[in-house]
Order: structure tokens, then sequence, then C-alpha cells
């Protein structure tokens, strides 16, 4: 699949750390402070990761539940974005479902991996063509560095066309 070019500077933009830190601290500031990370982001797949440390650990030793769900959250919600990007009439976006599953402790890095680039650009292709709201769900997979699977999460997210004005 093809990015339009508004979708091109999108994902430098998302993969650029200086502006990625910045996008955190203007319109996600716990994911700043979490130290979240976009470390790839294609139309098929997006991946973003959080490191553990004293500041995302719960009183049990491993990462709190509540950063790997935001992680895992912009995984899928960086592919929903490129999707929308430069869209006329705009289409906006939200999450209306979420499920995680905690398979194993995490104690170390959690990449998250979102592989359904193509279900996300087909819904917002839907979207546009019929101009009724779609939704999509997504599944993320959390994986330490040596490929243990710790959480796996499905976003449900919903797409409407905007009214032209």
């Amino acid at each position: 699949m093809n990015l339009s070019p508004l979708q091109e500077r999108f994902k430098k933009r998302m993969l650029n750390v200086w502006l990625f830190r910045l996008f955190l601290l203007t319109k996600l500031p716990m994911g700043w402070i979490a130290g979240m990370k976009a470390i790839a982001l294609t139309a098929d797949h997006a991946t973003t990761t959080v490191a553990h440390r004293w500041l995302n650990q719960n009183p049990f030793r491993s990462m709190y539940f509540a950063v790997m769900a935001m992680t895992a959250e912009l995984s899928t919600g960086a592919l929903a974005l490129m999707a929308i990007e430069g869209i006329k009439p705009s289409v906006a976006l939200i999450i209306v479902g979420m499920d995680g599953e905690f398979i194993k402790r995490a104690n170390s890095r959690v990449d998250f991996t979102c592989s359904e680039g193509q279900k996300v650009f087909d819904a917002v292709a839907k979207c546009l063509s019929s101009g009724e709201s779609e939704t999509v769900k997504l599944r993320t997979e959390g994986k330490t560095a040596d490929g243990t699977v710790v959480a796996v999460f499905h976003f449900t997210w919903s797409f409407k066309q905007r009214k032209q004005k």
C-alpha cells in the first residue's frame, strides 16, 4: 500500500525522536512521563515501546498495567492517525472498546506491535465510500526483547466522516 505525501510526513514526524517527544509532551503527557517511544511505523504495522523502570512499576515490581495499555493503544492509534491524515473531508476517530490479557510479568522493556494496518486503511476507505461510521478491532501484542509475549490487547476504533462545511 502506498502512503500519500501527508501520510509519509506524519510517519516521519512520529519516528523523529524529538518531534515525537514534543507530541507526547503536548498531547499525551503521561506517555512522555512513562517514556513511551514509537520505533516503527509503516502502512502495515506499528511498533511502540516502553521500558520497565521505577516510575512505571506496580507494587509487585513488574510494569504497571496502565503503562502497558497506553503503549499498546499507541501502536494501534498511530496506524489509525496515519490512515486519516490528509483525508478530505476529515475523518474523526475514537476508541469504543478495549480488552487486554496479561500473560506474564513484564520486568523489562516491552515492545507492542500491531500488524493490522491494512484493516485500518480498509475501514477508513469504507467509511469514506459509505458515509457511515466504521469500526475495526485491532490486536497488538507486547513482547520482551527475548520474544516472550507478556500481554495482548484488542482496541476497537470507530471512524466517522465529518460533515463538509
